[in-house]
């Protein structure tokens, strides 16, 4: 099966629904989770979720799509260019 999306930049979207769901487009990688946190890579940098009892309810890589349940408090964007370019780590490019 030919993989359409190779070599292609992918739409990134995030769908907000009454801070309980989410669903997003345009992800390369999950990073981390845990009920408090998700940390993904996008097409538009890294993405880190707060929240409280956050779940990924459907997660497929292949098409670069997330579902996400939960109470969620916030979003937060970090610039995935030049990563490990200055030989910092990821976590200390994120908390400065």
């Amino acid at each position: 099966m030919e993989d359409l999306n190779s070599g292609a930049k992918r739409l990134h979207k995030l769908m907000l629904t009454g801070r309980k769901t989410c669903a997003l487009s345009g992800v390369n990688d999950v990073l981390s989770f845990d009920v408090n946190e998700i940390l993904l890579e996008t097409e538009q940098g890294m993405l880190m979720i707060k929240g409280a009892e956050l779940h990924v309810s459907r997660l497929s890589l292949d098409k670069g799509e997330v579902d996400i349940d939960g109470r969620i408090d916030s979003f937060t964007y970090s610039e995935g260019a030049g990563y490990g370019a200055k030989g910092e780590s990821l976590f200390a490019r994120l908390f400065k």
